[in-house]
């Protein structure tokens, strides 16, 4: 049987869009021989809908919706599988259920709930859905298809040292002798998690001896950016079709091929240092950020350091130069090559460049300041008020010309508040929020991998935030070579000082300074842009912990 998978960009609550996308996708696919085009999980109201799903008027758009999606696929030669939320039992005390529909020639075929319900990190799906209770086999063209979703094929005791719930739907479901195991996703990126996928749908496929197809999300929606990669694999463990990563796609495949290529390594996908794929997916969440909240133009500050570089050559790629303007606003600490440097960032990337020194209003604000300021000593209260009032700036040109602010902060200075509120941290959308310094650096030489687009004095000048004279960044911060293994140990994987300096050799002194910094801003981040996610443990809703707490470092 001829499988497509059928990976699109649905938008969160646009029932309409994303009904044309699957009905004009699963035509592509019809026509291309396809008896049966698999859809992601929740493709028909977008992943995720969170507190949407508590609304009885958003349950009834979805089953209206996928009744006009029954009767618009009728007549189509494909079997459609697709992901919806439909109304739960009034007795599980949930709205909804997050359901797989079989559809074929109009009539429903299959609907198979979904078993295990994240609630960790980003996902909180057992606050909205009741789980399944039941699953069974469907017979179809000849075939036994089981059909599973998401979560439910990621508790295989023989891929994962430690499960997170007590059964497994997969061996449920082999009991019932399937022929061939469908899954459909919305599984977001982060560093590593193409391969992950694969490893784990391959082993379940060699274990059982059965082909494995999967049909993931792509996009962006709000922090997360999911980036599709769909595959098919043969009963081996082999790879039969592959589907783009961060794009829309349908691929093609057979579901009786015995074998195919290798899996993971078949696309480049065996190392979880993907430094394109992180472009990549900052590309397609910024972009889709954007777009998906009715607006078509960004502009951000331009500092000539690094982080916005990186930040303005991103927004290039996802909207275009005509769609992005840069601001400088130089201080009295501003050096003269910053001002230059930003301006030849702007002529290589054709983008708008405008210049708005801000000395002659920080004087003006250090006058009304005066009085209450006498006889204190100039500190940190000087230097944000030049980043405040910059911020002030760009959110009045936001809204005067309909335009989102784009920040420019990394992790690194999330993480240890090297980032002023309402200042620099002022904007619609942090896109390198979840880049350590270290990384940021690595994306800026892949974006000149051709040619120089960040100039390369902006690569190789110390990092300096120039709010007072002669500032560097380790004058305040180790030096990020030691900053960011501590960052990501302590902030990503949750080990203690003790562990961290175990590890690495770091001075104990360091590295209890950098916790401390990370523990006394957390009310700082929670006043964040929301942060595209690119690791598994980014600052946002996956990441929750209390302001007014006292912890132990």
């Amino acid at each position: 049987m001829k499988i497509a998978l059928a990976q699109i960009n649905p938008t969160v609550g646009d029932f309409t869009g994303n009904l044309a996308k699957i009905v004009s996708a699963s035509q592509r696919a019809a026509g291309s021989g396809a008896r049966l085009t698999v859809f992601s999980e929740l493709v028909l109201c977008g992943y995720p809908p969170a507190d949407l799903l508590d609304k009885p008027s958003f349950i009834a758009q979805s089953v209206a919706t996928l009744d006009k999606l029954r009767l618009a696929t009728a007549g189509l030669p494909t079997a459609i599988v697709v992901g919806v939320a439909l109304p739960a039992a009034p007795a599980t005390g949930k709205r909804a259920v997050n359901a797989a529909i079989l559809l074929d020639k109009g009539q429903v075929l299959l609907e198979q709930h979904k078993m295990l319900l994240p609630f960790y990190d980003v996902f909180d799906e057992q606050r909205y859905f009741a789980p399944a209770t039941s699953q069974r086999v469907v017979e179809f063209e000849g075939e036994r298809l089981a059909i599973t979703i998401c979560e439910d094929a990621w508790n295989d005791k023989n891929f994962w040292s430690q499960r997170l719930y007590p059964v497994d739907p997969i061996e449920d479901l082999m009991r019932q002798k399937p022929t061939l195991l469908l899954n459909i996703s919305a599984s977001p990126f982060w560093h590593g998690k193409r391969v992950i996928r694969q490893r784990m749908l391959a082993t379940i496929a060699q274990q059982y001896k059965i082909p494995v197809f999967l049909s993931n999300q792509v996009g962006g929606n709000d922090s997360l950016v999911f980036d599709g990669s769909s595959f098919g694999l043969a009963a081996d463990g082999t790879l039969l079709a592959q589907a783009a990563s961060f794009s829309e796609d349908i691929v093609m495949a057979d579901s009786s091929a015995a074998t195919g290529v290798p899996a993971v390594e078949a696309k480049g996908l065996a190392t979880d240092a993907d430094t394109e794929a992180a472009y990549e997916a900052l590309v397609l969440g910024t972009r889709d950020y954007v777009l998906k909240t009715g607006f078509q133009k960004v502009l951000l500050g331009l500092s000539g350091g690094i982080d916005s570089a990186l930040v303005a050559a991103i927004a290039v790629d996802a909207l275009g130069a005509e769609n992005v303007t840069v601001v400088g606003m130089p201080s009295q600490y501003s050096s003269s090559g910053s001002v230059e440097d930003s301006r030849k960032l702007a002529a290589n990337l054709g983008i708008r460049f405008e210049i708005l020194p801000i000395e002659p209003l920080y004087r003006e604000f250090m006058q009304t300041l005066g009085p209450l300021l006498a006889g204190t000593r100039p500190d940190l209260t000087e230097e944000n008020l030049q980043s405040r009032i910059r911020g002030t700036l760009l959110m009045a040109l936001s809204n005067k010309f309909s335009s989102l602010v784009l920040t420019t902060g990394n992790k690194s200075e999330m993480a240890v508040g090297y980032c002023t509120l309402y200042g620099d941290m002022v904007g619609a959308l942090a896109v390198i929020g979840d880049l350590v310094k270290t990384r940021v650096y690595a994306l800026s030489h892949w974006v000149n991998r051709n040619r120089e687009v960040i100039p390369e004095a902006i690569l190789t000048k110390a990092p300096s935030a120039e709010l007072r004279p002669d500032q560097k960044d380790t004058d305040s911060l180790p030096p990020y070579e030691v900053l960011d293994p501590i960052l990501e140990a302590y902030v990503e994987r949750y080990e203690t000082t003790a562990q961290i300096v175990a590890a690495y050799g770091f001075p104990p002194a360091t590295v209890e300074q950098v916790v401390r910094l990370v523990e006394r801003t957390e009310y700082k981040r929670q006043q964040a842009a929301p942060v595209l996610k690119l690791t598994p443990k980014s600052f946002g809703s996956g990441r929750r912990f209390p302001i007014a707490a006292r912890v132990q470092v």
